[in-house]
């Protein structure tokens, strides 16, 4: 088995390395002077089972083309079989039409890694679970909920705990970790009553008093949930935390989180996170590698991954 780093997360691959005990082959990947990509694998993988870890994280199309150029250098390496570890899948918003003549870019995507030569796709908390079906190839979804639930357990009180989903559309993956800790669900029904007006957040579900949790797989701009931990206070929440699998926190998210009524941002480190996060006061990360480093060691043995989950 072999381990490829990719330029997207490079603490993550090292942490994935430390648990499996295999150290990251030797690999350069970098820019020429206009910013094409330049790899060159330095050690022989001829027969090899390889594993090349990349986030699709920002910038986006960069790692992206890095994951295709190192997956070019692998096959013609004659590696034997390539696993893409993406533990953030870019474009799995655009999983649907929403409107006239827009792309499913997930969908083609997903066709442009199978098409580099990858045999098999390691990810993590797909925004929609269809997308697996985008790739013609064998493709693993894994879960945080068993990180996120363990952490939860550590740190907030048994006794009062609600998991709360942000919308509607979340409720399955909110119902999966609320089932893990034992917990009750709410859910912030969000709706816009008329052009320009606000959206009026309607809870569904009696969280007075509670410590509650909302979960998400994706933290954007964080407006949506400032505006939910704002209703559930609202409403007679006691405290409102988040455990989100990928933090994205584009734009101004950061200070809008630190400057909101959220007691605690929890995210994964399945995007590397920033200057801007590690210093926040009330954001934490916490790291999936251990979970990452599993599964691909039960790739490479032909073990079961999902059992990983029961």
């Amino acid at each position: 088995m072999k381990l490829v780093a990719g330029n997207s997360n490079r603490p993550l691959a090292e942490a994935i390395s430390a648990y499996l005990n295999v150290p990251l082959a030797k690999a350069q990947v970098r820019r020429f002077a206009d910013m094409e990509v330049f790899v060159e694998i330095q050690e022989n993988v001829r027969g090899e089972d390889v594993f090349i870890i990349q986030s699709t994280s920002f910038p986006t199309n960069d790692h992206l083309m890095e994951l295709l150029i190192i997956t070019d250098a692998l096959r013609r390496a004659s590696a034997r079989r390539i696993t893409a570890v993406i533990p953030y899948f870019g474009y799995a918003r655009q999983d649907r039409k929403p409107a006239a003549r827009t792309p499913i870019s997930a969908k083609l995507v997903a066709n442009i890694i199978a098409h580099a030569g990858v045999d098999r796709v390691l990810t993590l908390d797909l925004h929609a679970g269809q997308i697996q079906g985008f790739f013609d190839i064998p493709t693993d979804n894994l879960f945080a909920a068993p990180t996120l639930a363990r952490d939860i357990k550590d740190h907030l009180d048994s006794g009062n705990r609600m998991v709360v989903s942000p919308d509607v559309g979340g409720v399955v993956r909110a119902r999966a970790l609320a089932k893990r800790i034992d917990a009750p669900l709410a859910i912030v029904d969000k709706r816009r009553e008329r052009p320009g007006e606000s959206e009026v957040m309607n809870i569904i579900g009696d969280v007075s008093g509670r410590s509650c949790i909302l979960v998400d797989d994706i933290i954007d701009s964080g407006g949506t949930l400032v505006n939910a931990a704002d209703a559930l206070l609202a409403n007679g929440a006691k405290e409102v935390s988040a455990y989100i699998t990928h933090g994205v926190l584009s734009g101004g998210a950061v200070a809008r989180i630190a400057g909101s009524r959220l007691k605690e941002l929890v995210i994964t480190d399945s995007i590397m996170p920033t200057e801007a996060v590690k210093v926040a006061h009330n954001i934490r990360v916490i790291s999936i590698a251990p979970l990452m480093g599993e599964a691909i060691g039960r790739t490479a043995t032909e073990s079961s991954v999902s059992s990983l989950f029961d």
